[in-house]
């Protein structure tokens, strides 16, 4: 031991405490708007199915169509590997995972579309379909047939169609209140918002469905989805979107891109209508700015070539899609629309190649700073919550098993979730 040192200070106690008090409503305030990532699972995609053809078998059937679709253009795993551009080490292990998906869980979130993929109806026609969604969505979380998360897009709060999206939201969660309570997965999407004063008034209509039947205050949340660009950027020059954020009182889970109805608004011609077109990275990236730390996720849009003929053209739509999926994942956007089953094999083999040809390099990572062991790169606590976060979602989507995980990090599922989502001075790291 060296010399200790003498410890001066100048200043009086209560100058901290004094700069403390001055700073304990912004304190207040940073919890409040920037809670971090809630730590529950995030599906992959979203899946919209119109009102009047989700049946009881939808899940299945779409499952079922994949892996027929694999079986006639990628029989095995060399021939869809050779296709996607997938590495000869991961042509396997991806191909037999997307395989098990699609038979155990082909659709991780569907939504029954009341919206676009409906169009306008007769209200009686509208009505009776609500009510059979809502029956529908009940039995299949009472019988184990149900997506982890499952839901409606209503209409907008526009002014054309506002008592028609109102009375339909009314419609299917009555019926689910009917049919036992609210499932714990339950989604809804509020459509073409523009300004934060519709998301203002859709929170009201949830606050008085909730008085309504006795449920807590704030039980049911909802996604924004960004369709125009008023949403990005408002008359006063302002993000509207982080507006929307607040606008929805904690509510608001997550901020879904709309390709083409965006792209449409912004003049793109339909030729270019894609989600990695320039306008789509500026209003994607507006949108992970404003969601960053607030608990709300960003999922990308669409793309609406599909993967049917004959088999070349299958291959070119796969690759588009795979390709699309890859991108999308290295810019954070962890979520994305299928609308198509031929979407569900590139979809999983895009999102399972990606976690598992980086699940080595950052368990290791991990498992040196957890054994401040350094290495070649020099990480910190932010970096330690991005590798954590990484390897959650490979679990939760099926890529990454827990045990390999274990295997190569010396750490157990609650270390990682502490990991992902710290509190301050609270971090207790267990062998598995």
């Amino acid at each position: 031991m060296g010399q200790q040192e003498k410890v001066a200070t100048s200043l009086a106690g209560t100058v901290s405490e004094e700069i403390s008090a001055s700073l304990t409503a912004v304190d207040a305030e940073l919890a409040r708007r920037y809670p971090g990532d809630p730590g529950t699972r995030q599906p992959v995609h979203t899946v919209y199915v119109p009102g009047d053809v989700f049946e009881p078998g939808t899940l299945r059937s779409w499952g079922d169509q994949a892996l027929a679709a694999l079986d006639e253009h990628a029989p095995d795993a060399a021939s869809f590997a050779a296709v996607l551009g997938i590495p000869e080490e991961l042509a396997g292990p991806v191909h037999d995972r997307v395989r098990a998906k699609l038979e155990r869980e082909p659709v991780e979130d569907l939504r029954i579309d009341f919206e676009d993929g409906y169009g306008p109806r007769p209200d009686a026609e509208e009505d009776e379909a609500a009510a059979r969604a809502a029956r529908l969505v009940s039995e299949a979380y009472a019988n184990g047939t149900a997506a982890p998360y499952m839901g409606i897009r209503m209409k907008c709060m526009e002014a054309g169609v506002r008592d028609r999206g109102i009375r339909t939201t009314d419609v299917f969660l009555t019926g689910l209140m009917e049919a036992g309570g609210l499932p714990e997965g339950l989604v809804l999407t509020l459509p073409k918002v523009t300004y934060p004063e519709q998301v203002t008034a859709f929170v009201q209509l949830l606050e008085a469905f909730e008085k309504a039947h006795g449920l807590d205050a704030g039980r049911i949340g909802f996604e924004i989805q960004i369709e125009t660009s008023q949403s990005i950027l408002a008359a006063d020059g302002t993000a509207a979107v982080a507006r929307m954020i607040d606008a929805a009182q904690g509510r608001a889970t997550g901020l879904h891109y709309g390709t083409f109805d965006y792209s449409a608004c912004v003049g793109v011609s339909a030729a270019y209508q894609a989600s990695d077109h320039p306008a789509a990275d500026h209003a994607k990236a507006v949108m992970q700015v404003a969601a960053a730390g607030t608990g709300v996720r960003v999922s990308d849009g669409s793309t609406n070539v599909l993967p049917v003929g004959p088999t070349a053209q299958v291959h070119e739509a796969w690759r588009l899609h795979h390709g699309l999926t890859r991108r999308a994942l290295a810019r954070a956007y962890y979520q994305g629309w299928d609308m198509h089953p031929g979407h569900l094999p590139t979809r999983y083999a895009a999102v399972y190649a990606f976690y598992r040809e980086g699940l080595e390099p950052a368990a290791a990572r991990l498992a040196a700073y957890v054994a401040k062991a350094g290495g070649d790169v020099m990480d910190e606590p932010a970096t330690a919550k991005a590798l954590s976060g990484y390897l959650l979602r490979g679990i939760d989507c099926g890529a990454l098993d827990t045990t390999e995980v274990a295997r190569l990090t010396g750490l157990t599922r609650a270390d990682l979730d502490a990991f992902a989502s710290p509190r301050r001075g609270d971090l207790t790291v267990t062998a598995p």
